[in-house]
């Protein structure tokens, strides 16, 4: 999560919503995103998204199973579904996400019927860095009109 915590301040400073993934397999992170569809004019550019296209890069192959994606917020329904199709093993994730988030929150996106995946969750991994994190990228933004 430390890893995924340094994207989304990477994030932050970029002026995005502060969200970062990492994808590892076999313990090595092999792929690393943040959130960046407003500088990259790209709705799907979520940092599960990047750092899973990172991940499939370096392994030369979409299906990614066994990997461990770990990402600072909840995922939303998109998200899920690239999971799904990646075949990810395993979520990690810290702070909920109230009302777009797609494992545990609004729907669970990764539990419904006819996916031919499944994948394991922890969710709560150092959380509330991960809640702070968001919480004062918002407040600023409030703050600054």
């Amino acid at each position: 999560m430390a890893a995924a915590l340094a994207q989304a301040r990477r994030a932050r400073d970029a002026g995005e919503v502060p969200i970062g993934a990492v994808v590892a397999i076999d313990g090595a992170i092999v792929g690393r995103g943040f959130n960046q569809p407003i500088s990259s004019g790209d709705p799907t550019a979520h940092a599960e998204i990047v750092a899973i296209r990172e991940a499939a890069r370096h392994a030369a192959n979409y299906r990614l199973t066994g990997a461990t994606l770990c990402v600072t917020i909840e995922p939303c329904l998109m998200c899920v579904g690239a999971l799904v199709h990646a075949r990810i093993g395993t979520l990690v994730f810290g702070a909920a996400e109230l009302r777009t988030g797609a494992v545990l929150s609004t729907v669970r996106a990764g539990e419904l019927p006819g996916h031919n995946h499944r994948f394991e969750v922890f969710s709560g991994v150092r959380e509330e860095e991960c809640r702070e994190l968001m919480q004062e990228f918002f407040k600023e933004r409030r703050a600054d009109g």
